[in-house]
């Protein structure tokens, strides 16, 4: 079983919106983020003088799904932040809109350190595909002693640990996908069912899966051919994942190329469906001739009574 972890956030200015840090308990790991808006306060604070990683990060005009993302590594990122804060006909960059600085509280990060840190996460982010890198090809840095290079993967780790807390998670790694129920090996009662999504009409036929908070429909599963609903909702959605690949055409349909992740059943629904539909209601879980929203009811009326039962 996973272990808790404990993540002290700091609000700086003691608003949501300005400047933030973050740290986790037994991590020498040091996290300062912030929008650039704010980035005159951020360059003047100590953080910024050490030797660090940082990301850019901003939307994708032209993919709503996935921002883009700028990995860099310098001994004064304070400096460094001031060149890419230029406009882009004087060698800055203007897609951020947001920026995360991971430095080290006892200082013993090297140059060396984060040069095969900022190699580490390109690799990773273009593994895990949540992102558009605009780094390109990483470079592969293997310059550090065995025992630094497994220190480092100590510290990416809690890195992609505590970064989707702060909202960015372009390196959340998609989790592994159980296809069959055998194959599971968390508790019955916590596993998720298989669910299946029907329309025969238009030979529809679609399963997924609820995984850790998001819902999944696996490769091989039939779409709409077409989005036939209204010029909202999950439209951009549907066309975005068209564009991309993951739904291709086939015979009238769509097929999912890969497993996709959505953030809510009713989201896997409407893009299977072509249009806007209830998830609570359109899923039914295979073998248990439950609704998602019935199955899940039933998961939090059994977890009541074990909660109600606790000492006061």
């Amino acid at each position: 079983m996973t272990q808790g972890r404990s993540i002290r956030l700091f609000l700086v200015d003691g608003t949501p919106n300005g400047l933030l840090t973050a740290e986790i308990m037994n991590w020498t790991g040091h996290v300062l983020t912030g929008p650039r808006s704010k980035l005159s306060e951020l360059v003047q604070r100590p953080e910024c003088g050490r030797t660090g990683i940082y990301f850019l990060v901003g939307p994708d005009p032209e993919n709503s799904l996935r921002p883009l993302v700028y990995v860099g590594e310098s001994d004064d990122v304070a400096t460094r932040l001031k060149q890419h804060n230029r406009p882009e006909d004087k060698g800055g960059k203007d897609f951020w809109e947001k920026v995360c600085l991971v430095t080290s509280k006892d200082q013993n990060l090297t140059k060396a350190h984060v040069k095969y840190l900022e190699s580490l996460l390109i690799q990773n982010a273009g593994q895990v595909g949540r992102c558009k890198l605009i780094n390109g090809t990483a470079h592969e840095y293997i310059n550090l002693p065995e025992s630094d290079r497994a220190d480092m993967a100590f510290f990416m780790e809690q890195v992609r640990t505590v970064l989707p807390v702060l909202g960015l998670d372009f390196l959340r790694e998609t989790s592994r996908l159980s296809r069959e129920p055998e194959a599971a090996t968390a508790p019955e009662t916590e596993a998720s069912p298989r669910f299946t999504l029907e329309v025969p009409r238009h030979g529809i036929r679609a399963t997924g899966q609820e995984i850790d908070g998001e819902f999944y429909v696996f490769k091989g599963s039939l779409a709409r051919g077409n989005w036939v609903g209204t010029e909202r909702g999950y439209q951009s959605l549907f066309n975005q994942l068209c564009e991309d690949g993951v739904l291709v055409e086939s015979d009238g349909t769509r097929i999912f190329n890969e497993d996709q992740s959505f953030s809510s059943p009713s989201a896997a629904a409407a893009v299977v469906s072509g249009r806007s539909a209830n998830g609570r209601t359109s899923w039914k879980a295979e073998g248990k001739g439950l609704t998602y929203g019935e199955w899940q009811d039933q998961q939090v009326s059994a977890a009541a009574p074990s909660a109600e039962q606790s000492p006061s």
